[in-house]
């Protein structure tokens, strides 16, 4: 068995397209926070990349948006900085 598993396999996967999701409270500042972290990042991404769907009864909010994913840190550094967001409850 060799010690390199699936690290060859992932790293083959980069670069690609990668959607995001992300939830949180339907508050009005949470799009923007949301917005501000990713192109943090991908300073690329554009505004059509961006879509939201509120929760049935109105007091959530998904933000899914697809990225150009670089590497597996760099993915790794986006969750982490989006689940550090105190109006994020989940992203995924």
């Amino acid at each position: 068995m060799s010690d390199h598993s699936e690290t060859p396999l992932l790293d083959d996967a980069f670069p690609c397209e990668f959607p995001v999701k992300v939830m949180g409270a339907s508050v009005p500042e949470f799009h923007e926070r949301v917005e501000a972290i990713v192109r943090r990042h991908v300073p690329e991404v554009s505004s059509q990349a961006f879509s939201s769907r509120p929760s049935r009864n109105g007091r959530y909010v998904a933000i899914t948006v697809v990225v150009q994913a670089r590497s597996r840190q760099h993915m790794d550094a986006l969750y982490q900085d989006l689940t550090a967001c105190e109006l994020v409850t989940m992203a995924l």
